[in-house]
């Protein structure tokens, strides 16, 4: 949420095998991608700025620039839109130095220097607002204007003209130095509160305004120096170059880091590798650099947090910069650095590990049914609110499949199908609910717009980032809808529109909201701010890189997933540092608060752009809560200290968007987030939230505990939990084909096609509705769409392989005696699944070394259908006499018909065999399998483990 045509076009376009095709259009034209199509008249209003902007985004652009759409939503857009100024532009906050372009050149400030206003309990803002230390340019030089002369991945290049004297400079992230060219004149430095401390030859070190700098003029030169104003001929070249220089020795540094002074960086280029086997991502950032006099290669960096702490195979020097998002650390003599972050995984929604037939699942099936109606409950018809809307449904849809409530599910589905089919539909003489293609900018807008998402390009990764997640799920339980023959080119251009992951396409500009450097999302298109450009909901960013990943996991997409993952992995190791400053490293002394709602290019916001409420200000980099976004539980220590502020900032607990703030509680405290629910469930729910959402995710997330970052798995939808010590492993796997997760610890987990699968060991202590405390659930994986049978959890040896009496325990093994517990059996639905395993509940055990005696298998299991009519309990065992994967021996017993009085009955072997398929054998490295379900009935059961139901081989 925030807060930033083209005429009718004559020439429109067509998506082509890839490629935008032109065609010549008349009024409205509707340009066909697979199914569906956009537009290629406007609908609304276009991009606004000086001139004539709308239809030449380039008229501040020279011909030296490159070719395609320019780019928005940067550090540097300010330049291109000059919405405040139309020949300037805003100061440019590049890091470790903010840049202003002025009629006679490009201004520098190297402030260290915070502005702090507001209260540690209230609004309030720190800023390293642009004090200018020197002006750097040409003798004599009045540009009227400045231009972009070119960019690259992280830097820019204005560029002035007066007709006489022109100078062209190229700035960065990260760099040190900026780089000059001149003609028609001498390089000029005007100079605030200057103390020149060393000029000699062409090298002049001085002190502005209190910060150090050092200035190179080509071999040979020399500088002249007036007052505040030195100047140098550059023994009649044309290249010099400006340093700030860190803290320390000043002489020694300007130079042993002025042998690169002559180095001029003249492209940057971001590469990323995602790999899954130990899902990591690493990035390289590499320098091009041209070489103006002999001398040593490479050049300097300085590095945001994010990067230095994850900086693999290079050293950083001692001496480091102070900046707006912390310390910077610097590299010198490089041509290139690279990262490696572990990404953690996403899920696409947290599993229903803690669900039973008591207090609570009815609770929660009460909720489903009051949305099952209305699951996307529309509050507005632009495309954030659209968005949000679509959000909601794709939750509910994601928890009522797990419960096995296909109703609410294809409800939810339905209408997330036909809302994103009608925005996918640009017909004839429609103006509303489409999306129109501007070729000048070269971007995707949709109307109705909102928050400035047409006139300032604002905001896009935010509202596409919920139309694409919403197709991600979809997608799963409709793969046709999905396909480029229908509705997935339609999907695509909005991942393209927002950060193209594609440099061959000249459709849109790379990345366009995400700033490589910086290592996050920027909202505002144009940035035309004093404070430089900002970001407020940095969790509605994430939410775009996991729709990302969900949709490419979904269609088969690589690209996509990866370009989803590395945008995730690196934005989410960027909010660790400049919205939570979960380390206490980076916001300055003083400011008071222990995280902010806004960041801007020059500092940070503890505000937002529409309420001073705390639950607002924090909650905004909270939401939407999904399975996307446990990166927010990654240091449950921090979430509590988050939490607390809130409360004491608010002199209270929450009294607007409670369900977004106990969904993040629950990630550092599920047993107070979820106390707080039951405790004050009458709240009114945040627009794009469900009660029945908020409860699944705080009740289940409480059962499994905090976020595992110490264990990731093979697969990009996987993720650990930790409760007392014990943990349980997820993995969803939402295409076609099973596939088996393996996690970093050795851990190894089945995933039936369309399954959510866990594995580990439960501990509910939350209550229930009703008093009391509730069972022990057990590991049995969600039941989905897909026909394909529920997946064992992988066993771990139990401890006891020469032992013929096993116990069935709460963590899906077969083993010794634990404390009683109980798990639950999910309900047969109404069908008849006699002799079929179905949604089994699953107890194994491995590494058995037993001889066989002359008795057969029996049985005493503690079973309980409530107050449920007509279940049946059913029981299959299943012995792999070698260990070599195959089962020798199965034995499938009659159901057991349980009774509709609560407590617990005696399901024994004496119900006699069914079936029975191999011959009983002695056990070598042998396993055994006990798979237990519900033949018949209408309602779940549960079954005792830890030291009541026991199975003797």
């Amino acid at each position: 949420m925030k807060p930033s045509s083209i005429l009718a076009a004559t020439v429109g376009a067509v998506l082509v095998a890839g490629t935008l095709t032109a065609v010549l259009t008349t009024g409205a034209q509707a340009a066909p991608v697979g199914a569906g199509s956009y537009t290629t008249t406007p609908a609304g209003p276009l991009p606004t700025g000086c001139g004539d902007l709308s239809t030449n985004p380039r008229q501040f652009v020279t011909a030296n620039a490159p070719a395609g759409p320019v780019p928005t939503n940067d550090w540097w857009s300010n330049i291109l839109f000059k919405r405040t100024d139309c020949a300037f532009g805003e100061p440019l906050h590049a890091h470790p130095v903010s840049f202003d372009t002025l009629p006679g050149g490009l201004g520098l400030s190297a402030n260290t220097t915070p502005q702090i206003s507001g209260t540690s309990t209230g609004v309030g803002e720190y800023h390293f607002p642009y004090v200018q230390d020197l002006l750097v340019g040409v003798a004599g030089l009045n540009a009227p204007r400045v231009m972009v002369d070119g960019w690259t991945d992280w830097t820019v290049s204005p560029s002035w003209t007066d007709g006489a004297r022109t100078l062209r400079a190229t700035i960065g992230h990260g760099l040190p130095f900026s780089y000059y060219q001149v003609t028609g004149g001498n390089a000029q430095l005007t100079v605030a509160a200057p103390q020149v401390w060393s000029n000699s030859g062409p090298m002049i070190g001085f002190t502005a305004n209190g910060h150090e700098y050092a200035a190179y003029a080509p071999a040979g030169a020399t500088w002249q120096v007036n007052g505040g104003t030195f100047t140098s001929t550059l023994a009649g070249r044309d290249y010099f170059s400006v340093l700030a220089l860190p803290p320390g020795d000043r002489a020694a540094l300007a130079t042993s880091l002025g042998r690169y002074a002559h180095n001029h960086v003249s492209g940057t280029r971001v590469s990323y590798v995602y790999a899954p086997a130990t899902s990591t991502v690493t990035t390289t950032y590499a320098f091009v650099t041209t070489q103006k006099e002999a001398g040593t290669a490479g050049t300097v960096a300085a590095l945001y947090p994010h990067q230095w702490r994850a900086l693999t195979g290079a050293t950083p020097l001692s001496n480091s910069y102070v900046s707006a998002r912390g310390q910077m650390k610097v590299l010198a003599g490089i041509g290139q650095f690279s990262t490696a972050m572990t990404f953690q995984g996403v899920l696409p929604e947290i599993p229903a590990v803690a669900d039973d037939a008591g207090p609570d699942r009815a609770t929660l099936d009460g909720y489903l049914a009051q949305v099952a109606g209305n699951p996307a409950d529309f509050r507005g018809d632009d495309t954030y609110w659209t968005g949000k809307g679509l959000g909601r449904a794709a939750r509910i849809a994601e928890l009522a499949d797990q419960l096995g409530n296909t109703g609410t599910r294809d409800a939810a589905l339905n209408v997330i199908r036909t809302r994103l089919t009608d925005w996918f539909t640009a017909s004839p003489g429609k103006t509303s609910r489409l999306f129109y293609y501007d070729r000048n900018w070269g971007t995707l807008i949709g109307y109705p717009a909102s928050y400035g998402s047409d006139q300032e390009l604002n905001d896009h990764h935010f509202h596409y980032g919920y139309f694409v997640a919403a197709a991600a799920t979809l997608a799963k339980f409709d793969p046709q809808w999905a396909t480029g023959g229908q509705y997935g080119g339609m999907v695509d251009l909005l991942i393209r529109d927002a950060d193209n992951y594609d440099r061959s396409d000249g459709r849109f500009p790379y990345l366009r909201d995400f700033d490589i450097y910086a290592g996050h999302d920027w909202a505002s298109g144009h940035g035309s701010f004093g404070a430089g450009n900002n970001q407020e909901s940095s969790s509605e960013g994430m939410n775009f890189a996991n729709a990302l990943i969900q949709w490419g996991q979904a269609t088969g997409n690589t690209a996509v997933r990866d370009a989803g993952v590395f945008l995730y992995t690196t934005q989410a190791a960027a909010i660790q540092e400049y919205w939570f400053d979960s380390r206490d490293a980076n916001f300055p002394a003083g400011f008071g608060h222990k995280t902010v709602g806004m960041v801007w290019g020059d500092g940070a916001a503890y505000a937002t752009w529409f309420s001073a409420e705390p639950e607002m200000i924090q909650g905004i980099n909270m939401l939407p809560v999904t399975g996307g976004h446990l990166y927010l539980g990654n240091n449950p220590g921090y979430v509590r200290a988050n939490y607390a502020e809130l409360v004491a900032n608010n002199g209270g607990a929450p009294g607007v968007w409670q369900d977004i703030l106990w969904e993040f509680q629950a990630l550092g405290d599920g047993d107070a987030a979820l106390a707080n629910f039951r405790n004050n469930s009458g709240f009114t729910s945040e627009e794009g939230e469900s009660k029945a959402h908020t409860f699944h995710w705080i009740r289940n997330v409480a059962a499994l505990g905090n976020v595992d970052t110490t264990v990731t798995g093979n697969h990009p939808m996987s993720a650990v939990f930790t409760r007392n010590g014990a943990r349980t492993y997820v993995a969803a796997n939402i295409t076609s084909a099973p596939v088996t997760v393996t996690f970093s610890d050795g851990h190894t987990l089945a995933v039936g096609a369309g399954r959510t699968a866990t594995n580990g060991a439960y501990t509910w202590s939350g209550g229930s509705a009703g008093g009391g405390t509730n069972p022990t659930p057990s590991p049995t994986p969600a039941p989905t769409a897909s026909p394909s049978p529920s997946p064992s959890p992988s066993p771990s040896p139990t401890g006891s392989p020469s032992n013929s009496t096993l116990y069935l325990r709460a963590d899906g093994t077969l083993g010794n005696p634990a404390p009683a517990g109980s798990a639950q059996i999910a309900s047969a639905g109404g069908t008849n699944h006699d002799g079929v395993p179905t949604n089994a509940t699953v107890f194994a055990a491995s590494g058995l070394n037993l001889t066989r005696s002359a008795g057969t298998t029996t049985f005493d299991l503690f079973v309980d259908a409530g107050g449920t009519v007509a279940n049946g309990t059913q029981v299959r065992v299943s012995y792999d006499l070698t260990g070599d994967g195959s089962w020798d021996r199965v034995e499938t017993y009659r159901y057991f018909a349980t009774d509709p009085v609560p407590g617990w009955e005696h399901y024994t072997a004496s119900v006699g065999l069914s079936s029975a398929t191999g011959t009983p054998g002695d056990l070598t490295n042998g396993r055994v399998r006990l798979e237990v379900w519900n033949a018949i009935g209408n309602g779940p059961s549960t079954v005792g483990t830890g030291n009541q139901s026991v199975i003797h081989l």
